[in-house]
């Protein structure tokens, strides 16, 4: 019985470790001095812990056609910010406001989502309301 017990903390612990290290701060990944908007259609949703992401079609500004991902707060947190899983479908235009990556891939911190319905939510995983419409950009044309 003993060995049970001892095998369950163990799993328990390993679990919570893997976990951890999943988890990042915002600092580590993302330039809080580059504000972005997209504009784009949803391709893919994940609903998972500790972080959601949903991939948006984004049209730059040469016109080409670049798939992004926008990481957000993890499901519960969504929830009381008032999403629900039926908000969203694949398809669906979204206009996001975040941060950018630091390492220059298209992932960005998704602060502030305007639904298709209109409603406005806050979906970083700060939960704060990101960067203001005025300091949003576009995305830059891809590098040939």
């Amino acid at each position: 019985m003993k060995f049970r017990h001892y095998l369950l903390a163990i799993s328990a612990a390993l679990i919570q470790s893997l976990a951890a290290q999943a988890h990042h701060s915002f600092a580590a990944e993302l330039d809080g001095n580059k504000p972005v908007r997209l504009v784009g259609a949803i391709t893919k949703i994940e609903w998972t812990n500790p972080h959601s992401y949903f991939y948006l079609d984004v049209k730059s500004s040469s016109g080409v056609v670049q798939n992004w991902t926008i990481e957000s707060g993890n499901p519960g947190a969504l929830s009381r910010r008032g999403w629900a899983k039926g908000d969203i479908k694949i398809g669906d235009t979204l206009i996001v406001d975040g941060y950018l990556a630091k390492d220059g891939t298209r992932l960005i911190d998704g602060r502030r989502v305007k639904l298709p319905d209109g409603r406005v939510v806050y979906g970083g995983s700060a939960g704060d309301g990101g960067p203001s419409d005025q300091n949003a950009q576009p995305p830059a044309a891809p590098k040939p």
